[in-house]
């Protein structure tokens, strides 16, 4: 046999038993269940501690940073920056502390789909954490939050 015909071989029998082993009754789905925020917004588990991103009615990004048990913890050493939109002419955002979140100082641009890169360090001498994603601002028509916060199977 010739070496790419063993792997083209090779690869459609990983397919047709590989998605055979992974759609087998019982595999556990909790990991991949979302939870929503305590003000509504998407929660971010790359840190310890998490933390829930959400857009107030003005359209401000707020963070908040969690404990175990979903509860806001009031940032300390904690750090927040932000840019949005276009890439050409970014938005740029600076946090400051407002009860127990932080909160941007300008709006989101306009749009239902803004790009954003978030960047959080906890603390002074750890490695900042950056998440990009787009901040849908749709509403979900399953589970009434804003696509961003969606916490539906879809």
């Amino acid at each position: 046999m010739k070496p790419h015909t063993i792997a083209t071989t090779l690869a459609a029998l990983f397919l047709m038993f590989g998605q055979t082993a992974l759609s087998k009754e019982g595999h556990d789905h909790a990991h991949d269940k979302k939870e929503a925020g305590p003000n509504g917004g998407r929660i971010f588990t790359t840190t310890e501690p998490h933390f829930e991103f959400f857009v107030t009615p003005e359209r401000k990004v707020q963070i908040t940073f969690l404990e175990d048990d979903g509860k806001a913890i009031a940032p300390s050493t904690q750090s927040v920056s932000a840019l949005a939109g276009e890439r050409a002419a970014p938005t740029k955002f600076t946090f400051s502390k407002v009860g127990d979140a932080l909160v941007s100082d300008v709006a989101l641009p306009k749009g239902m789909l803004v790009p954003l890169i978030l960047t959080v360090k906890l603390f002074d001498t750890a490695k900042p954490v950056r998440e990009k994603f787009n901040v849908n601002m749709e509403n979900c028509p399953e589970c009434e939050l804003v696509e961003y916060a969606c916490i539906c199977a879809h």
